[in-house]
């Protein structure tokens, strides 16, 4: 059977994004356990191999089984749609040790023998100790791996859903839901992932969580269990170019723009945030934002609110200038 979560009248109205420093941790320590998977991605693991080589990171992959049960409590569906990662690893370290024991050795039990192995064993005997030493070990692997390069992801994420969101705006959950990913289909107030996963779930009132992610791709991750909040975390637009430098605009366009600008809008290919320009074009937040103001008023861009970020986006003139 596939995986089928149904929606209540309420359920449709709490479906919301959120961006997770945490989940694109774990996705990060899921790309070094299977790298092979992750064409995309061998900019970026050339870069953080002498820091992955500093991690030992065998215990969380213990706990990621392919195909198989992760635990919950490890990465919980932010509160939030842009969480920070020390909420999120304060979370993690509240966890129940009871809680976490079960939730453990579900994770445990799909990797045979895996529970037997002396990590394992450690784990269940001590589920608060496990709890504390899981935490840690992601809290070094975000900043060895994750952190210097969220400003980058971050950029990525709030455009996928910038777009997204506007996906919604034009075409309801049933337009949304079908650009998401070809395993999922929308029928019947049901989303299904249509994958070899025996799971069905009344969501209950609370509603959705969809978080994009760039570490997930190709594939998709649905679930959570009561009492966490449903939630699909899918594959971030854009990654394709995530780790490539920025094209060098035209010689006309850096006549007429000047160098810095041109390459600011020839690098909007997706809409982007100040700092994630500022990152991408090895610039001062104060100088990219006098540059897209400039943009802006010369109608070349335009900007839109979500959350706490701006993105800027080019408008059609802006497109038709940056070669599109």
């Amino acid at each position: 059977m596939p995986f089928r979560m149904r929606f209540g009248p309420d359920d449709l109205l709490r479906c919301r994004f959120a961006v997770s420093p945490l989940w694109e941790t774990e996705g990060a320590v899921r790309t070094l356990k299977e790298p092979g998977l992750q064409a995309y991605h061998m900019p970026w693991l050339r870069q953080t191999r002498e820091a992955a080589r500093a991690l030992d990171l065998t215990p969380l992959w213990l706990l990621m089984p392919r195909p198989g049960h992760s635990p919950d409590f490890l990465c919980p569906p932010p509160l939030g749609p842009s969480a920070a990662i020390e909420d999120e690893l304060a979370r993690v370290r509240a966890t129940d040790p009871e809680v976490a024991r079960q939730d453990l050795a579900r994770s445990l039990a799909d990797t045979p023998g895996a529970a037997a192995t002396p990590q394992g064993r450690a784990m269940l005997a001590d589920p608060a100790r496990a709890v504390r030493e899981l935490a840690d070990l992601y809290e070094r692997a975000w900043q060895a791996l994750v952190a210097p390069y969220w400003p980058r992801l971050r950029a990525v994420l709030e455009a996928d859903i910038a777009f997204r969101a506007r996906r919604l705006a034009d075409g309801g959950l049933s337009g949304l839901f079908a650009g998401l990913h070809p395993s999922l289909s929308w029928a019947d107030d049901t989303l299904t992932l249509h994958k070899p996963t025996e799971h069905e779930r009344d969501l209950g009132g609370d509603g959705l969580v969809l978080a994009p992610s760039v570490f997930v791709w190709p594939d998709l991750a649905a679930g959570f269990d009561p009492p966490w909040q449903g939630t699909v975390v899918y594959p971030a637009r854009g990654i394709g170019g995530l780790w490539q430098a920025p094209q060098a605009a035209s010689e006309a366009l850096v006549r007429l723009l000047g160098a810095n600008r041109a390459a600011i809008l020839g690098g909007l290919g997706e809409p982007a945030t100040t700092t994630g320009l500022a990152h991408r074009h090895g610039l001062a937040l104060s100088s990219v934002s006098a540059h897209l103001a400039v943009l802006r008023d010369a109608g070349l861009l335009t900007s839109r609110r979500y959350g706490h970020q701006v993105l800027y986006e080019r408008t059609p003139l802006g497109g038709a200038l940056a070669g599109d």
